[in-house]
C-alpha cells in the first residue's frame, strides 16, 4: 500500500478510541500525573526515571497497542530530543562516577536523562491519543478547563491534516493514472503539484467550514457519545496515580542496590 494511503489510515485511526472501557478523562489524568512525575525527577538521577518506564510498557500492552508500535512512533522526536541535550557533555565535564576506570561526566548523565525522559513523555502522549481517541481526548481537555479556543484549534488542525492527505491521495492517483508508469518528474512539476495541493485543500476546508456553519457550529465540536467515569475508569486512575507517586517519591534503586 502506498505511503500516502498508510498515512491516511493512521490519521483516521487516531480519531477512534481503542477497544477498551477506560474513559478519556481517566486516561488524561493519568497521563498528566505521569508527565509531572517524569519531568520532576532530578536531572542527574536517570536511574529513577527508568522505573517510570513501567507505565508505557504495561499500558501499551494492556490496551492492545503494543509497546513496539508506541516506541517506534516516539522515535520520530528523537532528533529534537538529542538536539536539546547534545551540548551537555561538552559543557558539564565534571566527573559523576567511574566505570572500569572510565570517568563518566555529569554532562553525559544529564544527556541520557534528557533523552530518556523525552522518549517516555512522548510515549505517554502517544498512548493517550491512540487509546482515548483524538476527539475524546480534546473533549476531556475541555472538561478539565482547557481554553475552548485551544481545543477547537487542535481539532481543526487534526481535521485539516486529514483533508490535506486525502487531497494528496487523490492527486497521486491521478498522476499515476496519467503517467503511464513514469516515476520521475522535473522539479518544476513537483512545485506545481504542491501549490495545487494547498489550493485544493484550502478550498475543500472552506466548503467544510461553511457546511459546519449551516448546521449550527458555535465554536465547539459536538461530542459523539457522553463521557462517563465508570467504576473501572476510577480504579484504573487511582491505581496508576498511586503507582506513579510511589515510583516518584521512593528511590527504588537505592532500596534494592
Amino acid at each position: 500500500m502506498p505511503k500516502l494511503e498508510n498515512a491516511l489510515i493512521s490519521l483516521n485511526s487516531l480519531s477512534r478510541p481503542a477497544a477498551g472501557k477506560v474513559s478519556a478523562p481517566a486516561l488524561l489524568v493519568v497521563t498528566l500525573v505521569y508527565l509531572v512525575a517524569v519531568l520532576s525527577v532530578p536531572l542527574y538521577a536517570p536511574q529513577r526515571i527508568v522505573w517510570l518506564a513501567v507505565y508505557p510498557v504495561v499500558q501499551s500492552e494492556m490496551s492492545g497497542i503494543g509497546f513496539a508500535r508506541v516506541f517506534g512512533k516516539s522515535l520520530w522526536v528523537l532528533p529534537l530530543i538529542l538536539l536539546i541535550g547534545i551540548f551537555n557533555p561538552f559543557i558539564d565535564t565534571q566527573t559523576a562516577f567511574t566505570i572500569g576506570g572510565v570517568a563518566v561526566s555529569r554532562g553525559w548523565v544529564s544527556f541520557f536523562s534528557i533523552m530518556l525522559r523525552g522518549l517516555l513523555a512522548v510515549q505517554a502522549v502517544v498512548i493517550l491519543t491512540m487509546t482515548a481517541g483524538f476527539y475524546d481526548m480534546c473533549h476531556a481537555m475541555r472538561r478539565f478547563g482547557c481554553p475552548k479556543v485551544l481545543v477547537t484549534q487542535l481539532q481543526f488542525t487534526y481535521r485539516y491534516m486529514v483533508v490535506v492527505v486525502e487531497e494528496a491521495v487523490g492527486m497521486d492517483r491521478a498522476r499515476k493514472a496519467r503517467g503511464f508508469g513514469r516515476n520521475s518528474y522535473p522539479l518544476r512539476m513537483w512545485g506545481r503539484m504542491v501549490g495545487q495541493l494547498l489550493v485544493r485543500s484550502y478550498e475543500r476546508a472552506t466548503r467544510i467550514y461553511r457546511a459546519m456553519l449551516s448546521r449550527g457550529f458555535d465554536g465547539t465540536m459536538p461530542l459523539s457519545r457522553p463521557q462517563h467515569m465508570s467504576g473501572l475508569s476510577w480504579v484504573f486512575m487511582l491505581i496508576w496515580v498511586a503507582v506513579m507517586l510511589a515510583l516518584r517519591l521512593i528511590n527504588i534503586s537505592q532500596l534494592i542496590f
